[in-house]
């Protein structure tokens, strides 16, 4: 890695060659990219700093103070480095380094998919039981994801390593419960008090997201795959329903 002096004299792009896009989200846009001096490849998060902001946005601020504090346990992805450096445009941006992780769980599943296979229950133990202790991580230290999904855990396939990864949605909790927005979550692995409307949640949150991912594991089909809240409460009330 290079050292702290160098990150202040040189832009990020000097130290790093990107290699390609992996990812875009709401937050940003993910390379693939070799640091320069190491020959390592990494995972370059780039967040535009906006004209009209103060500063760096409040989301990567609370993303990289979580990174900080959870990137030490194995299940979470590590936070290598800060950066900042300049686009094309002469436009300040911050880049977070991560470790690169080949691929996800989104595409991995998708794979047995395609092929009409089923994760073998082996694999899906060892994935659930590293997601598991990724999460008990994170709650034992007062943070919700509150984002979980297949695509948000990256996946070493030859090693079946699996990661959390994007907090930038994560916040602490406390006791008694604060308040939080209900606008959570990828909608098919979202909590049904959440699509009600809910605003003082807990881990609850995180464990039925968990619980999604599981069935989606074992069938390799999304469990309550809807495409609204009405919709997805639906498929959630049938589901119980029929269980009964």
């Amino acid at each position: 890695m290079a050292t702290p002096e160098a990150t202040v004299t040189m832009s990020a792009m000097d130290a790093f060659e990107k290699l390609e896009k992996v990812g875009e989200g709401t937050y940003g846009k993910v390379y693939r990219a070799r640091e320069k001096v190491t020959g390592k490849i990494v995972a370059l998060k780039k967040t535009r700093l906006h004209e009209d902001e103060e500063g760096v946005p409040p989301t990567t601020l609370r993303e990289v103070s979580i990174l900080r504090m959870l990137s030490r346990d194995p299940h979470i992805v590590r936070l290598m480095d800060v950066k900042q450096g300049l686009n094309k445009e002469g436009k300040t941006v911050l880049y977070l380094v991560f470790e690169y992780m080949e691929t996800d769980l989104k595409k991995f599943i998708r794979s047995f998919r395609q092929t009409t296979e089923k994760v073998p229950l082996d694999t899906v133990k060892t994935l659930m039981f590293q997601l598991c202790k990724g999460v008990a991580f994170c709650h034992g230290h007062g943070i919700l994801h509150r984002d979980l999904k297949p695509h948000n855990l990256l996946m070493d396939r030859k090693t079946m390593m699996l990661k959390i990864a994007d907090l930038g949605l994560a916040r602490a909790f406390t006791v008694p419960l604060k308040k939080y927005t209900h606008e959570i979550l990828t909608l098919w692995y979202r909590a049904p008090e959440v699509l009600l409307g809910a605003t003082h949640y807990s881990t609850g949150v995180d464990m039925w997201s968990v619980g999604c991912i599981f069935a989606e594991l074992v069938t390799t089909q999304a469990l309550f795959p809807g495409d609204s809240e009405l919709q997805q409460l639906l498929h959630i009330f049938k589901f119980v329903v029929l269980s009964l």
